[in-house]
């Protein structure tokens, strides 16, 4: 599981982001963003990788039990479906650049292909996924290398007028604290990524003395450990694109298939399109199976909370896929450092809000020990995640948005996850905790067995299927045990289970209302289309 999770990240986003950082801010701002970037993704991964590989549990439901509620947690959903859409439509436009150049395919045409190709993929699952990022693993890692140990061979000297790259920045190829927060705010938008790490992660084994080394090991490559790889990549676009830019000129240096079509032609000239296109063809298909099956379980856990219905995995994966494409067709990669840039502010607010609960409010006691994911057992909205996410949000758009001056536009994202990191606490402190929990688990057998999740399986009175202890509530409206998705779709029970509760982390005498549910007359393919187009409206508006 961990091999295929470091599968997923076989995208070249990070070759074109690290050639766009080089280009604008030169090749010292370029390698000290880079490196800052990882540091902080690397850091606020690893608790959330843990939590959720021992709670079996993906990002939306991590989110949930982190300080944020049932409904609370709805808006990073769309925060995180915003990520894979947009990646997904960056690499997408990656692959049609690549169709274009080695098949003289219009691009209009290349991004449509691009789009359907992974679809199939995707409807088979999991198990298809595991064995496509298996299988061509190995051929992925000696082709994205080749090209590296080819230059350093016949070439080595470029290495060493790499440092001396400027590109177009007007301080030259020297350092400049303003250049380094904007490169770094690029490199942050890919903090998001450890969503897709975990949807992963949350199939490992339980972790138990006998393999906890290796538990660990795979936990902290898989999860945050993809940042180290990430982050030569980035480095490694940079140097591509200074190592084409003589030949094709600054703006195209930043396209992976110009990097690497002048990587693989040092070495071998005859056959270096093909290889390149073959290459590219690859790496997205491997990374966009990634960014269309996570996008797809993120609007499923969005409209099932929403609209309590859940029409199957399958629809939301054409949403998210049609998204994309329209990104695609809008030109979203030539505007590749305003969207990330925008975007990395809402992103790492929310993973600081998420981390600092994990990391703060845990430890401190503020917060429950264990994550709670449950609608039965949540308060609708939980202040202490979600308003330190709003308000670092808030304050660090508007510094994005120049209204506190350059300095502070160029660390937006840093502004972000110091606030969500100082707010969380914060929060926990003055609502005493009281809105993690709507009432306490009671159900037997215990949620812990022997200081692990108990494995004692249990039949949904609504569904008649069997599962895990951790994942059933008792449910007086029906008179039984029920599992936590029949849980979310219920819309007639208003709460009720959530009528008795009393806990150090709840309130005995606080009513949280259901969401609302959608009228019975109303089609399906109407709420559809017109979740699409707000969505669609909302990132090209921010774009």
């Amino acid at each position: 599981m961990a091999t295929t999770a470091l599968g997923g990240i076989a995208y070249l986003a990070d070759f074109a982001i690290g050639g766009s950082i080089v280009i604008t801010h030169g090749f010292t701002n370029a390698v000290v963003a880079v490196l800052v970037a990882a540091l902080v993704i690397f850091l606020t991964g690893i608790p959330i990788s843990y939590y959720s590989a021992r709670y079996g549990i993906d990002m939306d439901l991590l989110t949930r039990g982190a300080g944020f509620g049932y409904l609370g947690s709805t808006l990073t959903s769309i925060i995180y479906a915003s990520f894979t859409f947009i990646f997904f439509a960056l690499e997408g436009s990656i692959m049609a650049q690549a169709f274009q150049l080695a098949l003289h395919i219009p691009l209009a045409v290349g991004y449509l292909v691009a789009a359907l190709v992974v679809i199939p993929l995707v409807i088979f699952g999991m198990t298809a996924l595991s064995k496509l990022q298996v299988w061509t693993q190995p051929i992925w890692l000696v082709l994205m290398f080749a090209p590296f140990v080819a230059v350093g061979i016949m070439d080595p000297h470029k290495y060493v007028e790499w440092t001396h790259f400027a590109g177009d920045s007007p301080t030259g190829a020297g350092f400049s604290m303003i250049g380094v927060g904007l490169g770094a705010g690029v490199a942050l938008s890919l903090i998001a990524q450890i969503g897709e790490q975990v949807d992963y992660l949350r199939f490992m084994p339980e972790k138990t003395p006998k393999n906890s080394r290796r538990w660990w090991t795979a936990v902290l490559a898989a999860g945050p450990g993809w940042v180290i790889l990430g982050a030569f990549k980035q480095l490694g676009g940079a140097f591509l694109a200074f190592y084409v830019a003589d030949r094709v000129g600054l703006v195209r240096a930043g396209e992976p298939i110009e990097q690497f079509l002048g990587g693989f032609g040092g070495f071998m000239p005859a056959i270096a399109l093909g290889v390149a296109a073959f290459f590219v063809v690859l790496s997205q298909i491997k990374i966009n199976v990634t960014n269309a099956y996570s996008g797809s379980l993120s609007w499923s856990n969005f409209f099932s909370r929403i609209l309590h219905k859940h029409p199957g995995r399958v629809v939301w994966l054409f949403l998210n896929v049609g998204i994309a494409l329209a990104l695609m067709e809008f030109g979203v990669f030539g505007f590749l450092n305003t969207v990330l840039g925008f975007y990395s502010n809402v992103a790492i607010a929310w993973i600081g809000a998420v981390t600092a609960d994990l990391v703060i409010n845990k430890p401190l006691k503020l917060s429950p020990s264990y994550i709670e994911f449950k609608r039965a057992h949540l308060h609708n909205f939980n202040p202490v995640g979600f308003g330190s996410m709003l308000i670092a949000s808030l304050v660090s758009i508007l510094a994005f948005f120049n209204v506190f001056g350059p300095a502070a536009r160029a660390f937006s994202p840093f502004i972000a996850i110091g606030l969500a990191f100082v707010l969380s606490p914060l929060l926990a402190v003055l609502t005493k905790g009281r809105f993690y929990l709507a009432r306490e688990d009671k159900l037997e057998p215990p949620l812990f067995e022997g200081g692990t999740l108990s494995d004692h399986l249990m039949t949904c009175v609504s569904c008649g299927n069997e599962f895990e202890r951790p994942d059933m509530v008792t449910c007086p409206y029906h008179s039984g045990t029920l599992c936590s998705l029949c849980c979310s779709l219920e819309s007639s029970c208003h709460t009720h289970v959530q009528i008795s509760r009393s806990s150090r982390f709840g309130s005995a005498n606080h009513t949280v209302n259901l969401p609302f549910r959608a009228p019975d007359g109303i089609d399906g393919a109407i709420l559809l289309f017109g979740g699409a187009c707000t969505t669609l409206r909302w990132c090209l508006f921010y774009a």
